[in-house]
């Protein structure tokens, strides 16, 4: 599917809604973005969901995308890392998403084999390649490799601390990709600067749209989450309108 094709002909970037719990997956329902991407541990870059968790989004009828990333960290993984994944992979398929997100490097490098690997086991589910890509020190070239193994997009900050900061890299990856692979802008997205990152001719954004949520926990639980005021994230509705409606054109 190009993204960047409606139905009257004119240009359009595709929303993509980062979910990681049973409060986004309302939100996703509410607002219907093009896709979700489904994670949980967000504020870690994401990790692997719960069966539970993909069979609750699938239902939503809100095209599934599936974070396979099997711990926090970097993206150098050990064969019993690259093992789980190819298996989580294909765990996803088959409860009914429409493609994975998937990655890893070899020596700094886009890991090739289990990239081609993950491509097998999903079948004709889209794939696409997270932000282990903005670990490479030649972006472009990992576009040129990419589009050689069938990914089906590429999710990217343009190798910035945020997307708009990686503004005119996002645009040079455009120019590159051709249309081979799909680029989507990643970080620190939102409301206000969705229109300023869709005129780069970037595919889709992706956002979390996020609010933040004040809870007191009595007794600590771990080195992160210390006694006394604790504070989690979830989607919030009115942003994840907002950012829709500026892709759209209606605001």
């Amino acid at each position: 599917m190009n993204a960047q094709a409606s139905e009257s002909g004119e240009r359009m970037t595709f929303f993509e809604l980062a979910v990681q719990d049973a409060r986004g997956l309302v939100v996703a329902a509410d607002v219907r973005p093009d896709r979700m991407e489904l994670c949980t541990a967000l504020s870690t870059g994401g990790v692997t969901p719960s069966s539970g968790l993909i069979e609750a989004a699938v239902a939503t009828g809100v095209p599934v995308h599936v974070l396979v990333r099997p711990r926090e960290g970097g993206f150098e993984y050990e064969e019993s890392e690259k093992a789980l994944i190819v298996a989580d992979a294909a765990r996803a398929v088959s409860l009914g998403v429409a493609g994975v997100v998937v990655g890893g490097l070899a020596d700094g490098v886009i890991d090739e084999a289990l990239m081609l690997r993950v491509r097998e086991v999903v079948g004709d589910a889209e794939v696409t390649f997270h932000r282990a890509f903005d670990q490479l020190g030649d972006l472009e070239a990992g576009i040129e490799l990419l589009a050689g193994l069938s990914v089906t997009r590429v999710l990217t900050s343009g190798g910035a601390p945020s997307a708009l900061e990686g503004v005119e890299v996002l645009r040079r990856l455009v120019q590159r990709a051709a249309g081979r692979v799909q680029i989507m802008a990643s970080a620190g997205v939102t409301s206000v600067n969705a229109g300023t990152l869709a005129d780069t001719g970037v595919d889709a954004v992706h956002a979390s749209a996020k609010r933040a949520v004040v809870e007191r926990l009595a007794v600590g639980l771990g080195s992160a989450a210390g006694a006394g005021e604790t504070v989690f994230h979830t989607a919030d509705a009115d942003e994840a309108r907002a950012i829709k409606a500026v892709l759209r054109g209606e605001r």
